[in-house]
């Protein structure tokens, strides 16, 4: 032995083995011989890679790494260590040359125990590693005792028991009880119940359950551990866990059990808690998603083994949203509740199963999978784990769409909550979780594309049609910086001088060499909240637009553009409008807004502030579709209004049927006392042209006088229709206004 081993107390036989991997062989060698001298068993390695090789068949006491090596450095081969199995906590010292702050932290978090700047001070280094062996040593010792402590704690909390088995006699003999164990059971301790009576206190289906599994635990000889719900004699049920491990006799045979038990009651009370929270929805007690999945997941195990088929059904309510808006979350609250009371009685319903548990007997148990649970706001989805074929869960579809028909008290109102269905079916319809619920989500758009409160079965054809639509959203997030939409715009003209005095921006959307009408994107913009970039665009386009034709042909008419109700409900509107102008120095009455009456009446309160101020600063406001959204004669004499626009519907009949030209002049009467002004749109014949002028309508827009063109065909339309009266509806029949009396 050394003097330095000496001074360290290691005696050669406890000589530390140190692994040194350094690539500078002379470094390699001064730290090796220092080492030595201070009582170390070395062993060398030139790059981690060979390092990693000596690892994998020996175990050191302390890795000393070189932080900087070619190829595999320090900090990776730590890493790469840490992986290895068994030296997660070997101490590992990191060498280098770097002393900043940087190289420190990356070698900790490359998993080194500490770092060391290399020196000569051999004592000092030698000292840290005597210190991180010390100290892993301790850390050791430390778990273990920790181990040793908590297993006595448990023990000391816990009743013991041990079951000798002697095939001489019946197995409800040889079962003795610690006092402790005698109190867990709820006797005394002169008390000494036998296996029989103990087997008797547990209900029957867990007893039966409890044989079986105790059967094969002897037949296997292996570790037995379970909880056992108990009827104890004081009256209380409790819930308590056995433990039991098997006892060998000196020739290797088993000659019985001992363990111990202990009241659980609290704890499986509290796990069940948390069971329920995670596996139902907080609101309806239903199963939740996780719960969904894991009960169609089972369902379909049972289905591949038995050969029949699952149905899927997806259920959404129709416009809860209204519901919600309208009378409060606390009656959305309710009337979620509500239905799903009525769903749950549409299917055979079983809350006994959770994860990892269905009854065994039988060969129909799958059935109690059986389950209609939430997933999420207004979405239900209905398990059918056995169905002959798709009438099957079709009628179980109506029997759901029947109940909800009946009407719901909600917020002390009587409302409606009709759904729509899709149906799905394993494994026609997919194989899968995943494919199932996508593929019934399909069926249910499909439903409410179809007009909603019905039903629907999934077809590849409805997949397809949702694929397009998915495709054509994704195209159309796309659509404003790749500059596709473009606005095309509408003359509106003044019959009796022949002058255009103002156009409609109408949105269109250029897709490739294809232009994509609105009805085909607006409602999907709208879905998706596209509709607000796209309508500010809209207000940007339509004001450079005005201000190009200002300096074309001295337009000086007014641009309308439709703006949706959501958009009044923007703080920023009014500062919208105004950057939309400004750049190009137009006055704000220019631009006009038209904003639908139904979406006007849905919430007066809340945009009238708004119509107010963009009034106030001259901004032109149009009610457009006027007729078919049944406001009332006081809405409209409070509202800040310029114009109002007669239905193309209400035009349409006009010439035709006596009641459409009675509406058309029960609007234009009506303007006129408000002192509205008021134009007819979608005027398609001269007819038409003529009835709207004779009921005293002389601003009017349609295909009679042009179609939606782009911009820069406007300022040519002007100067040839307009200026040379050259259109078709001028060269007809004079237009004559017709004075109508009093009761003619």
């Amino acid at each position: 032995m050394t003097a330095a081993g000496s001074s360290l107390g290691f005696s050669h036989a406890e000589r530390p083995r140190v692994l040194l991997v350094d690539d500078d062989e002379v470094n390699l060698m001064l730290v090796s011989a220092a080492l030595t001298q201070h009582g170390f068993d070395i062993t060398e390695a030139t790059d981690g890679e060979s390092a990693l090789r000596l690892l994998r068949d020996w175990t050191p006491d302390l890795v000393v790494l070189d932080a900087r090596m070619p190829g595999l450095d320090g900090f990776e081969t730590c890493r790469e260590l840490r992986r290895m199995y068994g030296f997660e906590n070997i101490p590992v010292l990191m060498l280098t040359g770097l002393d900043d702050e940087g190289s420190i932290n990356r070698a900790y978090q490359a998993g080194a125990t500490d770092f060391f700047v290399k020196s000569n001070q051999w004592s000092l280094l030698a000292g840290r590693l005597r210190y991180m062996l010390r100290a892993s040593r301790t850390n050791l010792e430390l778990a273990r005792s920790k181990s040793k402590l908590a297993r006595a704690q448990d023990l000391a909390r816990m009743g013991s028991f041990d079951w000798w088995y002697d095939p001489s006699l019946p197995l409800s003999h040889g079962l003795d009880l610690s006092e402790e164990a005698l109190r867990v059971f709820g006797f005394g301790p002169d008390d000494q119940p036998g296996l029989n009576y103990l087997m008797r206190s547990i209900p029957p289906s867990d007893r039966r359950a409890l044989l079986r599994s105790a059967r094969e635990v002897l037949q296997q000889v292996s570790v037995f551990a379970t909880d056992v719900p108990m009827n104890l004699p004081d009256g209380r049920f409790r819930i308590l866990h056995v433990e039991a491990e098997p006892e060998f006799a000196e020739h290797g045979h088993c000659v019985g059990y001992t363990g111990i038990v202990q009241d659980v009651t609290d704890r499986r009370q509290a796990e069940d808690t948390v069971r329920r929270l995670a596996n139902n929805d907080a609101l309806t007690s239903l199963p939740n998603r996780r719960q969904l999945v894991w009960r169609t997941e089972r369902a379909l195990e049972y289905a591949r083994r038995l050969g029949h088929q699952v149905a899927l059904l997806m259920i959404d309510l129709d416009r809860f949203k209204n519901i919600n808006d309208t009378l409060g979350h606390t009656a959305g609250d309710e009337l979620l509740i509500e239905v799903a009371a009525r769903l749950r009685s549409c299917v055979r319903h079983s809350d006994q199963i959770v994860e990892g548990v269905v009854e065994s007997a039988g060969t129909r148990t799958h059935r109690s999978l059986e389950a209609v649970g939430r997933l999420g706001g207004d979405e239900f989805i209905a398990l059918l784990p056995e169905v002959g074929d798709e009438h099957d869960a079709e009628r179980v579809a109506q029997r759901i769409l029947d109940v909800l028909r009946e009407p719901v008290y909600a917020g002390g109102q009587e409302c409606f909550a009709t759904a729509s269905v899709g149906i799905a079916l394993y494994p026609r319809d997919g194989t899968n979780v995943h494919d199932l619920m996508r593929n019934a989500d399909v069926a249910m758009y499909r439903a409410k594309d179809d007009g909603r409160n019905r039903l629907s079965v999934y077809s590849p054809q409805g997949a397809t049609r949702g694929r397009e639509k998915l495709e054509l959203e994704t195209a159309l997030h796309k659509a404003i910086e790749r500059d596709e939409l473009v606005l095309h715009y509408q003359p509106q003209v003044e019959i009796s001088t022949g002058r255009m005095v103002g156009v409609e921006a109408l949105m269109r959307w250029r897709r490739g060499d294809q232009l994509v009408a609105p009805n085909d994107f607006i409602p999907l913009a709208e879905v998706t909240g596209l509709i607000v970039p796209m309508s500010e665009w809209v207000l940007r386009e339509a004001a450079k637009q005005a201000h190009a034709w200002q300096k074309e042909f001295g337009f000086d008419g007014t641009v309308a553009v439709n703006m949706p109700y959501r958009m009044f409900l923007q703080k920023d509107m009014v500062e919208l409008v105004h950057g939309a102008v400004s750049p190009y120095g137009l006055p704000h009455r220019m631009i006009q807004l038209e904003i639908t009456e139904e979406s006007l009446v849905k919430d007066l309160q809340s945009i009238q502030p708004t119509l107010q101020r963009l009034n106030e600063m001259g901004v032109q406001i149009s009610v457009d579709d006027f007729g078919t959204g049944y406001s009332s004669l006081s809405r409209l004499t409070d509202l800040p209004i310029s114009e109002v626009k007669i239905d193309r519907s209400f035009v349409k009949n006009m010439a035709v049927t006596h009641k459409g030209t009675a509406v058309a002049r029960t609007i234009i009467a009506l303007a006129q006392v408000l002192e509205l002004r008021v134009i007819a749109e979608g005027v398609e014949t001269l007819a038409q042209q003529q009835a709207l002028v004779n009921e005293g309508c002389d601003l009017m827009q349609g295909f009679l006088y042009s179609r939606p063109v782009p911009g820069e065909q406007i300022g040519p339309w002007n100067q040839q229709q307009i200026v040379a009266g050259q259109g078709d509806w001028q060269r007809g029949p004079t237009p004559v206004r017709v004075r109508r009396e009093h009761g003619t």
